[in-house]
């Protein structure tokens, strides 16, 4: 008796078909090897030789192996001073925009609630729509929060798309139903949030989250027009002075190591962009199994 799927594997494809799907796998695989090449280069860069480095002898593999651009980035103070910085801006950042984006969207979810649509066109009007970077500049000038911590975390605190994703994952997933079974047992509506809507909630907020601590990890344009002080740089700060202005400082100068430096540094730009690119990598496996059905639910049924 023949199987159903041996009567599928009997139906052959058109021609066509193949001749698109083999066109489909080497356009993929020629977008991969575009993606992968820069990425596999700057590891293999990260742990070369200076000299090998700056004479381009690296192209996928390490030459000469060696661990002195991590020695020397790890071991410089401006480089520990921004990771410390940027885990800070990343975690209390994340913190409050979750809480925030979380308080916002679940009123609004809700029928109950009076003048939802008022107040979401309100919120997308601000993402068609922005002041702009002086009229911004002078808010956080105003608020005397300018070369402070709180420049990196409140002006970038709430973000609409990440609104838009809560509401409608909670106006999908918490029916109303629930929420008046709670209040009929006497259950009050900031212990309905945290006790019930939160715990199912899991695979969107973890969604939100990664986003928000992404854009806070890799943001350097607000420390770089609101900060002053280099003790509150963030590493993507420090990380753009030496690809950019190559201003780092490892220690004394003298003119007899002038190339040796020059090589340094050039190595020192790619173990730099390794390690700021280490932990957010090593969160996104954790976060992967909510992320799809936190996106999908989150974006097709709005």
């Amino acid at each position: 008796m023949t199987t159903y799927a041996e009567q599928v594997r009997k139906i052959r494809e058109p021609r066509g078909d193949k001749i698109f799907m083999v066109f489909v796998y080497l356009l993929l695989i020629v977008f991969l090897s575009v993606i992968l090449f820069p990425l596999i280069y700057i590891v293999a860069s990260s742990f070369s030789d200076p000299e090998a480095v700056s004479s381009g002898r690296v192209i996928l593999w390490p030459v000469d192996f060696t661990l002195r651009g991590y020695e020397a980035a790890l071991s410089n103070p401006q480089v520990i001073q921004g990771y410390l910085n940027t885990v800070f801006y990343t975690v209390v950042g994340t913190l409050i925009s979750v809480t925030l984006t979380i308080a916002i969207a679940y009123p609004m979810s809700r029928k109950t609630f009076v003048g939802r649509n008022v107040a979401m066109s309100v919120i997308l009007f601000t993402m068609l729509f922005t002041g702009g970077l002086v009229p911004t500049y002078l808010v956080v000038q105003q608020l005397g929060m300018l070369d402070t911590r709180w420049a990196l975390i409140i002006p970038q605190a709430i973000g609409v798309w990440q609104v838009i994703i809560a509401r409608t994952y909670f106006r999908s997933a918490i029916p109303d139903e629930l929420g008046d079974a709670a209040q009929l047992d006497g259950c009050s509506d900031l212990r309905f949030l945290w006790s019930v809507v939160i715990p199912l909630a899991k695979p969107m907020i973890a969604v939100v989250a990664l986003t928000y601590a992404i854009l806070q990890w890799n943001s350097y344009f607000d420390a770089l027009i609101y900060l002053k002080n280099p003790d509150l740089f963030p590493l993507q700060l420090v990380l753009r002075n030496v690809l950019i202005l190559n201003t780092f400082s490892g220690g004394a100068v003298d003119a007899s190591l002038v190339l040796e430096r020059q090589q340094l540094a050039e190595l020192l730009k790619y173990s730099l962009i390794v390690v700021s690119s280490v932990p957010v990598l090593a969160i996104y496996p954790f976060v992967a199994r909510y992320f799809t059905k936190g996106i999908l639910i989150g974006a097709v049924k709005g």
